[in-house]
């Protein structure tokens, strides 16, 4: 029975906030509070195998400049009504924090220079070289050699055509990277405008139950309730406060969680600006299999590597072709006193070695490349069913609720609320209004919460996790 009670009173506290009235839908076609953050979309170029220029590398946006943050190392106090923090903020707080942008952006600087490296030239060679050293007492033939092996069928330039395609794939994968790190930056953001919201709710059930208290002692003092109606109401005040102390922990854990993201863990605490009840726009199905298909950077990321794997088709054909080894000497032969040329051309005979084993393995990884872009495409409609059922039922919850319970379930409480203060309804009568008042309410907010996680990750490509080893 202890645990019914105190299971009534924490949906009653998640309950009493939320429905203040139904809720208003939004219209944008954006995402709250994101629309100055733009990251760099997914494309794939066809680079010349005789190109010469690197592909420009991917720059994430900047942190904004003037953004002040309040020093602050203490738990997080009870929220100011003032507008704080914006998603925006934090986003580009985010892109120029978050160690994984970092990480992917020295990737792609690194694939750069291995874009240099593999396009040079062998160097030449050059020494000393002696011969019939001491034939009759004389210094023999003494001079120096150099030599220089020239590369065949522009090898170098397939070479660079290679990993031309290889940054090209660094780049989608930095492109997912920045899209990681926005989708689990709005995430952290609705999870902490919850967080924060359950506070605000805490509180009002502190004042709500206090009220029950006294208008339980008026009540008892006239004799219109029994010593268990006002023990009752007492329970449930001590229940609301340790309710309203674990939700500045969760308010705690939550903020914590969003500064991980943002890339600071000593990001000071502040007050968040946004509406979590503010409803998303509605998704379209056929528009979002189409836009992730489109727009998805794991989808150009396949598309590359099935360009390098061709590219490295291409290489490995002309392998076999022989490159060309020159030396040229001079020597002084102290006993003729004659100055002596010698002229060496080579070649390696492709007899034995045609690169055969190569030519097969870069055929067969252009078919495993073509076959991973239909394994990721028919990945990406599996996750989106996945997220989209979660979404589309969360969105029918939420706007049910907000629309048509909440309103009716918020003036049937007042009513039996208004009745027991005045002696005409029961503590029991109460209690049974509070629990399905709450239960309302409780399925109200786990809907909002399911309903921004999905939304933001269908929004975000199905791309999260930025933080995870890869």
């Amino acid at each position: 029975m202890t645990q019914y009670r105190i299971y009534s009173a924490v949906v009653l506290l998640l309950a009493t906030g939320c429905a203040s009235g139904p809720q208003h839908i939004a219209t944008q076609t954006e995402t709250p509070g994101a629309e100055s953050v733009v990251l760099n979309k997914p494309t794939i170029t066809k680079v010349d195998y005789e190109e010469a220029m690197t592909p420009e590398l991917i720059q994430p946006p900047t942190v904004a400049e003037g953004l002040a943050l309040e020093a602050s190392t203490n738990a997080p106090e009870r929220l100011p009504s003032a507008s704080g923090l914006t998603l925006t903020a934090l986003e580009q707080m985010a892109f120029g924090s978050n160690p994984a942008i970092a990480q992917s952006e020295a990737r792609v600087r690194a694939l750069r220079g291995k874009w240099v490296q593999v396009g040079l030239a062998p160097n030449p060679t050059a020494g000393y070289s002696a011969g019939e050293v001491g034939n009759d007492g004389k210094a023999g033939q003494q001079g120096g050699f150099a030599g220089q092996t020239f590369i065949t069928a522009h090898k170098l330039q397939r070479n660079r055509a290679v990993v031309a395609a290889e940054i090209t794939r660094a780049e989608q994968e930095l492109v997912q990277i920045q899209q990681r790190v926005q989708t689990d930056v709005r995430r952290s953001y609705y999870e902490a405008l919850l967080a924060q919201r359950r506070v605000e709710l805490a509180d009002q059930l502190v004042r709500v139950t206090s009220e029950a208290v006294t208008a339980s002692k008026s009540l008892l003092e006239a004799e219109e309730i029994p010593l268990a109606g006002l023990l009752q109401t007492e329970v449930q005040q001590q229940n609301a406060i340790v309710l309203s102390r674990t939700a500045a922990n969760g308010l705690s854990q939550a903020w914590r969680q969003l500064s991980a993201v943002v890339g600071g863990s000593d990001l000071p605490f502040q007050p968040l600006d946004g509406d979590v009840t503010l409803l998303p726009e509605t998704l379209d199905w056929q528009q979002q299999l189409v836009r992730i298909s489109n727009e998805s950077p794991e989808m150009a990321a396949a598309m590359a590597d099935v360009e390098r794997a061709r590219r490295a088709l291409d290489r490995a054909s002309v392998e076999a072709i022989p490159d060309i080894s020159t030396q040229v000497s001079v020597q002084y032969d102290a006993s003729t006193t004659d100055t002596i040329t010698g002229v060496q051309v080579g070649i390696p005979l492709p007899i034995w070695n045609r690169n055969q084993g190569g030519i097969r393995q870069a055929q067969a990884e252009v078919t495993e490349a073509v076959r991973n872009v239909d394994r990721v495409e028919l990945n990406l409609n599996q996750r989106l069913a996945n997220a989209f059922r979660e979404y589309s039922d969360a969105q029918v919850t939420a706007t049910s609720y907000a629309e048509e319970l909440l309103p009716r379930s918020q003036k049937t409480f007042d009513l039996v609320q208004r009745g027991f203060q005045q002696g005409e309804v029961g503590y029991l009568d109460l209690l049974v209004a509070q629990q399905t008042y709450s239960q309302t309410n409780l399925i109200y907010l786990d809907a909002l919460g399911n309903l921004w996680r999905s939304y933001v990750r269908i929004e975000g490509l199905l791309l999260e996790g930025s933080l995870d080893a890869r």
